[in-house]
């Protein structure tokens, strides 16, 4: 069975799921300050699910949710950082001020991620 992914911005979730069952998920927030930037801070695939390709859906997927909300998008995860660098025509790089603001506001409420 396929990998479906779903935006579950109300709890800054980006899930994949297989067969009814989340298998992975990217944790995220929606920057609060103009342009609203989409921040991933944690890429995560269950184990045993490793190895399939899931990591990467999950952040292609996190891009494109972005594009189509013409925001940017600030990969402060490794995982999703890595994935940017080698994707570049897919993962456009975000304003330093964006990251900043992003960085600014995941160290104010750290204690959630």
């Amino acid at each position: 069975m396929p990998i479906e992914f779903r935006d579950d911005r109300e709890a800054g979730r980006l899930l994949a799921v297989e067969d009814g069952a989340v298998v992975g998920h990217i944790a995220y927030f929606v920057l609060a300050d103009a342009p609203h930037a989409l921040v991933a801070v944690h890429t995560i695939v269950d184990q045993g699910h490793e190895g399939r390709g899931i990591a990467g859906g999950l952040v292609k997927t996190f891009y494109r949710i972005a594009a189509a909300e013409g925001v940017p998008v600030v990969p402060l995860c490794p995982y999703a950082a890595s994935w940017a660098a080698k994707h570049p025509d897919q993962a456009p790089e975000p304003a330093d001020g964006v990251v900043l603001a992003a960085k600014a506001q995941l160290a104010s409420a750290s204690g959630l991620w």
